[in-house]
């Protein structure tokens, strides 16, 4: 079972940035998503943006222009860019993998709490 390992959750300011990153804990070589989904109070668990092993990549609507998805094969990691925050961005993010030959397979991460709020 590969594990995940998130950082860089925290509290800023809205319009701040903060980078979240996940590890995994080995390599993936084919037929991955991997990505970033969030639940916020109230509200159901959303998926934030995603990245495949062809490197396409997709996002909720609601980050379009502020949230940048990213991928470091070398250190089996993927990165969440977050810019120009705003306080509707405030959730628990969790790091997301499906993999295998027909996607058959899940991890998640521990949750990383970003709060957004002056």
């Amino acid at each position: 079972q590969v594990r995940l390992v998130e950082s860089g959750g925290g509290l800023v300011q809205p319009g701040g940035s903060l980078r979240l990153s996940c590890a995994a804990s080995e390599s993936l070589f084919t037929n991955y998503v991997m990505g970033w989904y969030r639940q916020a109070p109230g509200k159901q668990r959303e998926m934030v943006a995603i990245i495949t092993d062809d490197g396409t990549t997709n996002y909720v609507s609601s980050v379009l222009g502020r949230f940048t998805i990213s991928r470091d094969n070398a250190e089996n990691t993927v990165a969440l860019q977050m810019d120009s925050l705003i306080p509707e961005d405030t959730a628990v993010y969790y790091c997301y993998l499906m993999y295998g030959s027909t996607y058959q397979y899940k991890s998640w991460g521990q949750g990383t709490q970003v709060t957004v709020s002056s």
